[in-house]
């Protein structure tokens, strides 16, 4: 694409980190993990911070430590990337999908509540492109029926609500943040965990490095474990990267507001806002078509001239696998479904210029106007 989806903002810090690992022969587990560990750690409010392959692996690691198994439930929602449902299923626990509020995109508390039952023990919503689930109520519920809560807060480092950082302990019991290379920050491939809990967080290390024992004994594995380590590179990335959040962060944000005043008055096109009390930092510009409006005909108008787009997200609960292991089926989840049929990402970078944007912008506002013509019959 001429104008790529997403692209991280790497420089010659990183470089010189990476190479400074790679000189110093510690690949693995070393000084950079604790590093990275420890700013992530403060930027969450967190006393606890175990980095790991991946924020996958990070929900899998905190589900698991949580004690989370075979024939538990675990209330979800279905509007997400599925790592966040297959994380439960590699516990051997159930997902249950719960339906979101149309305008935030995360999980209704109110729909949630409909599904708690005798085998339900956590909620694990999830802060969708950035913006914090509702998770004061959330956890009210979590708390009035004995549950965890476990938080999704892999597209939301930076994110707010009411001036509590998402993945604080105030409102989880542990949460995940995840450094995919489109994310607010990388590591290349990265998560951590985060938690107030130390049981959790000790536990969390121990099931990340094969179940070694929490004494470190070499070659001694209290529990099942898995290969779950940061290597080194990706945790000087890190490192770096977090020392230059604030400044990852203002570029995000311009980008944003560049989109907002040039998307303003494009008709049949809603773009993404902050509920009242929530700071958001996007992880993507997600915009909403009007039902009218031929999506995919608009996406592939784009791609033809370039622009990297994608449809955010497709409902976990309508994948293949989990229509036919979990008897999930279309009509389930309306809100769900409506939403995931007008979304499209567009371009969304720390390095996005405004003549990028301007071309962006122009080339939705001329695609929207033909596939609605088309789309109306008209």
């Amino acid at each position: 694409m001429r104008i790529p989806l997403a692209r991280p903002d790497l420089g010659p810090q990183e470089e010189e980190a990476v190479i400074a690992v790679l000189r110093s022969g510690v690949l693995s587990m070393g000084p950079w993990i604790e590093r990275f560990e420890a700013a992530v750690a403060a930027r969450a409010g967190a006393r606890h911070a175990v980095a790991c392959s991946s924020g996958t692996a990070g929900l899998h690691l905190l589900l698991t430590a949580c004690g989370i198994g075979p024939g538990d439930e675990v209330i979800t929602p279905s509007f997400s990337f599925v790592a966040s449902a297959n994380a439960v299923v590699y516990t051997g626990a159930r997902p249950v999908f719960a339906d979101i509020d149309p305008v935030t995109l995360c999980m209704d508390p109110d729909h949630a509540s409909t599904l708690i039952g005798p085998r339900t023990r956590a909620v694990l919503p999830v802060d969708v492109f950035g913006h914090p689930a509702p998770l004061p109520e959330l956890r009210e519920l979590a708390d009035r029926h004995g549950l965890l809560l476990v938080e999704d807060a892999c597209e939301a480092l930076g994110s707010s609500l009411h001036g509590v950082p998402c993945g604080s302990p105030r409102w989880a019991h542990g949460a995940v943040f995840a450094f995919y290379p489109n994310k607010q920050i990388t590591t290349g491939e990265g998560g951590v965990v985060v938690t107030d809990d130390e049981r959790l967080a000790a536990l969390c290390r121990s099931l990340r490095n094969q179940g070694r024992g929490e004494d470190g004994a070499w070659l001694t594995h209290v529990r099942l474990g898995y290969n779950y380590r940061m290597d080194e590179m990706s945790a000087a990335v890190g490192a770096v990267q977090m020392a230059r959040l604030e400044e990852l962060l203002a570029k995000r944000a311009r980008v944003a507001e560049a989109y907002r005043r040039r998307l303003a008055g494009i008709p049949g096109v809603a773009f993404p806002e902050a509920a009242p009390g929530a700071e958001v930092q996007w992880f993507v510009w997600v915009v909403r078509l009007d039902p009218a409006i031929d999506r995919d005909r608009v996406m592939q108008a784009l791609l033809d001239r370039g622009i990297g787009c994608r449809p955010y997200f497709s409902p976990i609960h309508l994948q293949p696998f989990y229509m036919a292991d979990f008897g999930c089926r279309p009509g389930d989840l309306p809100v769900t479904e409506a939403v995931a049929r007008s979304v499209l990402a567009l371009p969304f970078h720390a390095g996005l210029t405004e003549a990028e944007i301007e071309e962006v912008a122009e080339a939705l506002a001329e695609a929207v106007a033909r596939a609605g013509a088309v789309g109306s019959g008209r």
